[in-house]
């Protein structure tokens, strides 16, 4: 594929965010399989989500993981809602924080987008959780 222009100093800070927030398994996981074909999508959003919009100092992590998390669940990106829930223990974004999020989702986006994500954190919880009953706080 053809290479477009590289800013290797965001791309090397949004490694370092993308790492900080989602896990190196995660990241290793992700470069791993990435190909020639979706390379330049993994250097689009290394540097322009992580490099870019969550290196800005306007919000915490823990504000971004919130307002990310709702939009996801309003967009139904099932697979990123349970990725960004996961990242809550790296972002410091509480479980009754993620709840508030998904109320919001509801109101402003349909009680149809807000179960489903409700659902999948609930899934996620339970993993995180060893199995064990999830629970707000």
């Amino acid at each position: 594929m053809d290479e477009a222009p590289h800013n290797a100093s965001r791309y090397q800070a949004g490694l370092a965010v993308r790492r900080s927030v989602l896990g190196d398994p995660h990241v290793d996981r992700a470069e791993a399989v990435a190909t020639d074909f979706d390379q330049p999508f993994q250097q689009l959003i290394t540097e322009a989500a992580w490099g870019t919009v969550w290196a800005r100092p306007g919000f915490t992590r823990r504000e971004r993981s919130i307002v990310t998390l709702a939009l996801l669940a309003a967009l139904g990106h099932d697979d990123e809602v349970a990725m960004h829930v996961r990242a809550t223990v790296n972002t410091g974004a509480s479980r009754d924080d993620i709840c508030e999020a998904f109320l919001h989702v509801a109101v402003y986006a349909g009680v149809p987008a807000a179960n489903r994500a409700f659902k999948i954190a609930k899934e996620v919880f339970s993993e995180m959780d060893g199995g064990k009953a999830d629970h707000v706080g």
